[in-house]
């Protein structure tokens, strides 16, 4: 699916179940809240922290996906077009780092 389609989703979402859209800052702080759970689950099941009992059962893939709908919210709300935005940081990313990572002898 395409970002725009998942704005449009979201938007649809926030008019119909929602009622209206957090404020800016209110979904700011939203947003570090749900990065917080996903530092939280890598560092416990991937780094060096053990992973308490009652984190064994977090679903990485539901605290992402949190992360994606507020990141939404917050392009939906700004005006963002988070398609185009991405489809220019990748061109940029390409031309940037097209030899970049395949030269760097930490990445052999």
């Amino acid at each position: 699916m395409e970002i725009t389609k998942l704005q449009q989703e979201v938007d649809l979402w926030i008019k119909n179940v929602g009622v209206r859209y957090f404020d800016e800052l209110t979904n700011l702080a939203m947003l570090t809240e749900e990065v917080g759970e996903v530092a939280r689950i890598i560092a416990r099941r991937y780094g060096e922290q053990s992973e308490k009992e009652s984190d064994k059962t977090k679903d990485l893939g539901e605290e992402l996906a949190d992360v994606l709908f507020v990141t939404l919210c917050l392009a939906n709300q700004t005006g963002t077009d988070l398609q185009k935005a991405f489809d220019e940081k990748m061109k940029t990313k390409t031309a940037r780092d097209s030899d970049r990572h395949r030269n760097n002898e930490k990445l052999k």
